[in-house]
């Protein structure tokens, strides 16, 4: 089979490999859908682990089921995460789930989710594989992953209905945030981005107003939320962080989603921001399985406009090129790439 063997951004290669073996209790999966990450490119989360196969957005079918699998099936249309939790661990019964070493360093899929097969160990078929239904198509499904990661970060975040909700990045994460904030009963939600293209799609997906993300950021916020900042705010782009900070309503939540730089530090002044404000920070990682079950129950009641999100599907052939589209998003108009791995290989 092909799989694409990451180096460096801007060296990922075409290999060939064994079609994994299954043992009992796993699966073998054709990849069908597989997602870029913004967690793909941060080469310096990868640099000591390369040569590796990326990609964990997975979507697929099972071909080989394991001796005592009973859920699935051969001819069943799955979505896979690649991390589980142990379920018994501290972290684990403090819902904590995320931070479980066995989901952190334990579980993945072999060999990853930019090849035509994956092998699913026993654990992440017992609480890492889903259903997909019917009318539920691969490109959707593969979004659980990512949208069980959001779902993670709204909870924490703790948004209340009617609260407004700031979305600063509308890069995929934020514009996951923007729908999902909607589905989950914000009264205002409003993105804010430098990017024309991006704000656009921001309104385009549900946010109410799309603002230019600049020192005058906190006027314009008051300007159409009643005289007030915001109630919640989402930071989907490291260097948003000052800003984030300055936009968020005394006694309001800060969630810190995304990735950030190596060695980014947040710049913020205890007194200005904290003190006689009761602000919170919070962050959240990774989605749990109980987030995947969600996202996947949201997915297939069409509440997220998913394939509006998508701006690039590509062959396994062009995964270059997939990896590029991501690296630079603003000159690409990048939003979502897709690889389908048997799509150059299949009428």
């Amino acid at each position: 089979m092909r799989v694409c063997m990451y180096y460096s951004n801007k060296d990922v290669r075409l290999v060939d490999q064994p079609v994994p073996e299954i043992g009992p209790g796993e699966l073998l999966v054709k990849v069908l859908a597989s997602g870029i990450c913004g967690s793909d490119v941060m080469e310096w989360y990868r640099r000591d682990k390369v040569p590796l196969v990326l990609g964990h957005e997975v979507a697929g079918v099972v071909v080989e089921a394991g001796a005592g699998v009973t859920r699935f099936k051969v001819g069943d249309r799955v979505a896979v995460t690649h991390h589980v939790p142990c379920n018994t661990c501290h972290y684990c019964l403090a819902g904590h789930h995320t931070m479980c070493e066995t989901l952190l360093k334990g579980t993945k899929f072999h060999p990853g989710g930019f090849a035509e097969y994956i092998r699913v160990p026993a654990i992440n078929v017992d609480r890492g594989t889903f259903p997909v239904p019917d009318h539920v198509s691969d490109e959707e499904a593969s979004f659980m992953e990512p949208l069980a990661c959001v779902l993670r970060g709204q909870r924490q975040l703790d948004a209340r209905p009617g609260q407004t909700v700031l979305v600063l990045g509308a890069g995929i994460s934020g514009l996951l945030h923007i729908p999902l904030a909607r589905t989950l009963g914000a009264g205002l939600v409003v993105a804010g981005d430098t990017i024309p293209y991006r704000l656009d799609k921001a309104l385009e997906v549900g946010a109410h107003h799309a603002l230019y993300a600049d020192d005058g950021l906190p006027d314009k916020l008051r300007a159409v939320n009643r005289g007030m900042l915001a109630d919640r705010v989402i930071i989907c782009f490291d260097g948003f962080i000052p800003l984030a900070l300055r936009c968020v309503e005394r006694g309001g939540t800060v969630l810190f989603f995304a990735g950030a730089a190596e060695g980014a530090c947040i710049p913020a002044c205890i007194n200005d921001i904290f003190w006689r404000t009761e602000a919170t920070l919070t962050s959240s990682y990774g989605g749990a399985p109980g987030d995947c079950d969600q996202a996947m129950r949201l997915i297939a009641a069409g509440s997220l406009p998913l394939t509006k999100l998508i701006s690039h599907r590509l062959p396994l052939t062009e995964a270059q090129q997939g990896f590029g589209l991501v690296c630079d998003p603003v000159a690409n108009r990048c939003v979502k790439v897709i690889l389908l791995p048997h799509a150059d290989t299949e009428a």
